[in-house]
């Protein structure tokens, strides 16, 4: 039923609170960027942001002392991004959102840059198996250390995200992936490398499963949203 499920495809729906039109987009998208504790100011980081769906669901909720910064390594996709905010969010807020082109990964190897945020999404690359399973040229060029090598990265990321975070800021990891290696195992390893600093903040939602870190959300389950794995962190002070 879950292959059935994934070959559908998702039913988007329009996300439009505080946009100038609405933006379309997986329910499942919009609970993993609504899951986020957004302060009242500060900096905000969405660490891998395009296409932007999950960015414009930040920018609509944060307040008005806070500041975002949408990142997207790839030049392709980070004019993708840049255009759907210029299409959604007005003058006045878009000019509260920045968008950069850096490694994340990367940046946490700035000492400097340690603590800055003070929340962090990191919507990581991943297996997608929903894209994989319909696409005969994905399907070709997976294999089965394609997820090890997305975990290797993912965890990278997540520990910088960490790095990046501010003590009492709020970290969510997120992926559209089904693998365990991807989800509950690199978030379970935050927790064994940050033990004494990084504590689990369940997601504050109900659909889905509950996992060994966070919730799963899975389309045969959940009336067609999804996949979408979220695990929430915060960060001791």
């Amino acid at each position: 039923m879950l292959r059935g499920s994934l070959m559908e495809g998702v039913a988007a729906v329009p996300y439009a609170c505080a946009l100038k039109r609405p933006y379309f987009l997986d329910r499942a998208s919009i609970l993993a960027a609504a899951s986020l504790r957004l302060p009242e100011e500060g900096e905000i980081l969405d660490a891998c942001a395009a296409p932007g769906g999950k960015t414009l669901v930040i920018a609509s909720c944060m307040g008005n002392g806070a500041r975002l910064l949408a990142n997207e390594i790839s030049n392709s996709r980070r004019r993708r991004l840049l255009k759907t905010l210029d299409d959604h969010l007005d003058g006045g807020l878009r000019a509260r959102v920045t968008v950069s082109g850096f490694d994340a990964a990367a940046l946490a190897g700035k000492k400097s840059e340690h603590c800055r945020f003070a929340a962090v999404l990191l919507d990581a690359p991943c297996s997608s198996e929903a894209h994989v399973i319909k696409s005969e040229n994905a399907l070709k060029q997976w294999t089965p250390a394609r997820p090890r090598f997305l975990a290797g990265r993912q965890w990278a990321l997540l520990s910088a995200a960490f790095l990046l975070l501010a003590p009492g800021g709020s970290l969510v990891y997120a992926t559209c992936a089904i693998s365990r290696e991807e989800n509950d195992g690199v978030a379970s390893r935050l927790l064994k490398k940050y033990g004494d600093s990084a504590a689990l903040d369940w997601p504050g939602f109900t659909e889905g499963e509950e996992t060994a870190t966070g919730r799963l959300i899975l389309p045969d389950r959940e009336n067609g949203i999804g996949p979408m794995f979220v695990a929430r962190f915060l960060k001791k002070a």
